[in-house]
């Protein structure tokens, strides 16, 4: 039976060693609470690191054994190895890149080797107990290059991956040296999940323009492998927050921590000691807030929670030193005998003092300078039973696309922040409770089990929709079935696209004219009585009317823009206009100028860019970059960019090759019906074909075609088997 195996870099558990024996405590993140549904159930494996280094054999046996009846499987690492996978190439190399600090990113070949060798190590440990339709779910930046690895030894499974940090725009990941093996990674997935649409577009961007893959959607096909990008943010175990902020415990250190602060009102900011969090600029704000506004002295304090991370880090430790003298400096200018200003705790609490925390304090500062999504602020918001209390949230933070009630700042902004604890100050409670109230429904809903469900019906959904686009190769069986079916027909309707389906690619495309062989095949098929042979291309009308003339057919040119019944007149299925081209012209003959090789068609309603004759590399560059700059001026102009072989075309978004093969389909009822095509424009011809057809793909084995061949010389000698 197939399993679920979720793989993360450290388990869901903290290990202690007293006297030779193992305790595990099971952690109290919203991964490890929202997983829990998943890897406890029979069968279900969690790998990752347990979260110390063991070097004795007997003691690794021992925990194996142990994390064994808990569903979990350990990878041991050496602690050389944590220090360069993780501390090293994790969170300096890839933590400052993706979360914009690039001035601090390490450029280290040693280090990435590491993480190579780490991200093996895990794989080999999947390898061990994966079975080929299991489903697999990678977590976070530490293991980018792990899905591919998978791929590879079990490329039936089903892969997700989730990225819990932001992923960069374009400009930041360029500078990666390894940027395109860590892409390559990430495409071994199926399915590839992001907090926001905005992470999720940067890294759309990114494989399109340094792997060269378009995207539609969200869908990218790589190597015929259908993979979906999608955004899902992720919630809190709302439940669980709800209820710690009413349990007996919480509210009796409600009443302890109450006494102790006095009746000062209360600002609250948790966060773990990373520069990406702006704590300095919180401090500098609050210290900015208590100068413009002395009446809030004696009022207003800040309870600071910092978790210690990395302090041993020459960055972190820097930070640390900066955070410590902001509050001595706030507290020594500030503070009277009755009244701290700044309560400063350097330390992690249990939840029950941070619920006590949340239900508090009367304002969450949650002001991160990039955050994927940040939980710290939706754990606030469900413990407030009585809707009563304001958030002040980042919009760097992920979870500010959801929480659009809360107030929204730009960290970098410190007056902007000053209002903001001024506005969240005197806000009137019922403003309070009416914000409080929409954000905690969107909460409840949305919450960690929602999310989970969700992704995995995601991956669910990619994996049914790659099977659908799995064509079987035309072999003896299919063949004579075709063949069959064919003699047996009274009205046959054959549709044929041209380039690379009936004649193969040539650097000049005028050199593309039907040979001998094509002639007899074409002069075999329109001559029988029953068949109605339609040759549908994105070439234009005159050179197919000019070649196709002595055979008694139809032809759809221009994909689908013109179309012509056998000696009639050429007509358009509606009313077309070309005003847009001059505009269009322009941006292509610049295009044309800075590439050598390549050449712009004109047809009458589309424009063709060649770059079949261009250097390789340079013309995939030069389409990336001309297909975004066509998309951005057609966006509002009903038009459509395709990419073919070796093309990019502009024309108008009203008609497809499907559009008009509907047209014949309506027109001609037939008993036999066959497509063939190479392209993806040709994927709308076999999209519109009723289910009995005879679809054929030329080459891509990824396709919404029945069936599929290697090249136009099996097309040929199928159409010769059939006349």
């Amino acid at each position: 039976m197939a399993k679920t195996i979720i793989v993360s870099n450290r388990l869901p558990v903290k290990i202690k060693e007293e006297n030779g024996d193992y305790e595990f405590k099971p952690s109290e993140g919203g991964l490890a609470t929202g997983l829990g549904s998943i890897y406890k159930q029979g069968g279900n494996i969690w790998i990752g690191w347990p979260g110390m280094a063991v070097a004795n054999t007997d003691k690794r046996q021992l925990i194996t054994k142990q994390l064994a009846e808990e569903n979990m499987r350990p990878v041991f690492l050496t602690p050389t190895e944590i220090e360069e996978y993780y501390e090293g190439f994790s969170n300096e190399t890839l933590w400052p890149n993706f979360h914009y600090f690039n001035q601090y990113t390490e450029y280290d070949d040693h280090l990435w080797k590491a993480y190579q060798k780490v991200n093996r190590k895990f794989a080999k440990e999947i390898e061990s107990v994966v079975e080929p339709e299991d489903t697999i779910w990678i977590h976070d930046y530490q293991l980018l290059l792990l899905p591919q690895m998978i791929r590879e030894s079990a490329p039936k499974a089903s892969i997700g991956f989730f990225l819990h940090i932001p992923f960069p725009s374009y400009e930041s990941f360029r500078l990666l040296p390894w940027r395109r093996e860590l892409l390559k990674g990430m495409l071994g997935s199926d399915l590839l999940g992001f907090h926001t649409y905005d992470d999720m577009r940067h890294f759309l961007s990114s494989v399109n323009r340094l792997a060269g893959i378009g995207n539609s959607n969200g869908k990218i096909n790589v190597n015929n492998r259908l993979v979906m990008a999608d955004a899902l943010p992720m919630g809190i175990d709302y439940d669980k927050y709800a209820e710690a902020a009413a349990s007996p415990e919480t509210l009796a250190r409600e009443v302890r921590y109450r006494t102790s602060v006095g009746s000062s009102r209360l600002i609250l900011s948790i966060d773990r000691l990373d520069y990406s969090k702006g704590i300095p600029q919180r401090l500098k704000a609050f210290e900015l807030f208590l100068r413009k506004h002395p009446e809030y002295r004696e009022k207003v304090s800040l309870l600071m929670v910092v978790v210690p991370s990395r302090d041993k880090v020459g960055k972190y430790k820097e930070l640390k030193e900066e955070i410590d003298l902001l509050v001595g400096r706030i507290n020594g200018q500030y503070a009277r005998l009755n009244w701290t200003p700044v309560h400063y705790f350097y330390r992690s609490f249990p939840l029950p003092a941070l619920s006590a925390f949340y239900r508090m304090a009367e304002v969450a500062l949650v002001t991160p300078m990039r955050d994927g999504m940040n939980l710290v602020c939706k754990e606030f918001i469900a413990s407030k039973l009585d809707k009563k209390g304001v958030l002040i949230l980042s919009e760097m933070a992920g979870s500010s696309k959801e929480l659009s009630d809360a107030i929204l700042i730009n960290p970098n902004d410190i007056d902007q922040l000053v209002s903001a604890l001024k506005k969240a100050l005197s806000m009137p409670e019922k403003q309070q409770v009416l914000h409080m109230a929409v954000m905690q429904k969107s909460l409840k809903r949305y919450n960690i089990h929602h999310w989970v469900n969700l992704f995995m019906k995601r991956l669910d959904y990619i994996k049914t929709e790659q099977k659908s686009l799995e064509t079987k190769l035309v072999d003896q069986d299919i063949l004579s079935e075709i063949k069959k079916a064919y003699n047996k027909a009274k009205k046959r309707l054959i549709f044929l696209d041209y380039d690379g389906t009936l004649v193969g690619f040539n650097s000049n495309p005028e050199l593309t004219k039907p040979d001998r062989q094509l002639t007899n095949i074409l002069t075999k098929l329109t001559s029988e009585k029953k068949n109605k042979v339609v040759v549908i291309s994105g070439r234009g009308r005159k050179t197919l009317e000019n070649w196709l003339k002595p055979f008694d057919l139809d032809i759809i040119a221009e994909h689908g823009i013109w179309l012509k019944d056998g000696k009639k007149d050429w007509r358009t299925i509606t009313q077309l206009t070309d005003t847009w081209k001059e505009e269009f012209m322009n941006v292509l003959e610049g295009y044309v100028d800075r590439t050598p090789g390549s050449f712009v068609e004109k047809k009458d309603y589309s424009l063709v860019w060649h770059y079949r004759k261009v250097e390789t590399g340079l013309g995939e560059a030069r389409t990336r970059e001309l297909t975004s700059h066509l998309k951005y001026i057609a966006n509002d102009k009903n038009l459509k960019v395709l990419e073919g072989n070796k093309v990019v075309e502009i024309k108008n978004s009203e008609v497809d090759k499907g559009k008009a093969a509907k047209d014949w389909l309506r027109k001609y009822k037939s008993d036999f019906i066959m497509a063939c095509g190479d392209d993806w424009t040709d994927e709308d011809t076999f999209k519109v074909m009723p289910p009995e057809s005879y679809t054929i793909k030329v080459g891509s084995t990824s396709s919404a075609a029945k069936y599929r061949v290697t090249d136009f010389e099996e097309i040929r000698s199928i159409l010769e088997s059939l006349t």
